[in-house]
């Protein structure tokens, strides 16, 4: 369904919401959806465990959490506002990777220990950096249907 399609059908009028969540949007919901679980167990169990080795790698884990979490929300809830707020979002996540993963790159003694955006998450296959490249496109993309 469009953003120009109606409701119903019937001669209403209202413009039904763009379901960002369909089609690709499915799978961009699950990998947001396992990354929030993943970050969000990663630096929860760290925060508890060891908090005062690594606070920054820590608390950008649980940020990374935060923001996997809100982008999922987005497309699940779909329509034009959240899809603006999810691009900002996966932007916003985006601009995280690029200046946490380079700042490990070229600095690696900078954090006691590895976040989830470590080496443009290296660790996670690359998919932090992958994600909202991805993410991005698709919700471009949604803006045009």
């Amino acid at each position: 369904m469009t953003e120009t399609d109606t409701t119903s059908g019937s001669a209403s009028g209202q413009k039904a919401r763009f379901e960002l969540g369909t089609g690709p949007g499915r799978v961009l919901v699950w990998f947001y959806g396992v990354f929030t679980v993943a970050a969000a167990s990663r630096s929860i169990v760290q925060m508890i465990l060891a908090f005062g080795r690594a606070p920054l790698a820590y608390v950008l884990s649980a940020v990374a959490a935060l923001v996997y979490g809100f982008i999922t929300y987005s497309l699940v809830r779909g329509g034009e506002k959240a899809r603006r707020t999810a691009l900002v979002c996966c932007a916003a996540e985006l601009a995280g990777v690029l200046l946490v993963g380079t700042w490990t790159l070229v600095e690696p003694s900078a954090f006691a220990d590895a976040t989830v955006w470590s080496y443009l998450g290296r660790d996670y296959l690359f998919i932090p950096v992958i994600l909202p490249v991805t993410g991005m496109i698709w919700l471009r993309r949604a803006k045009n249907v």
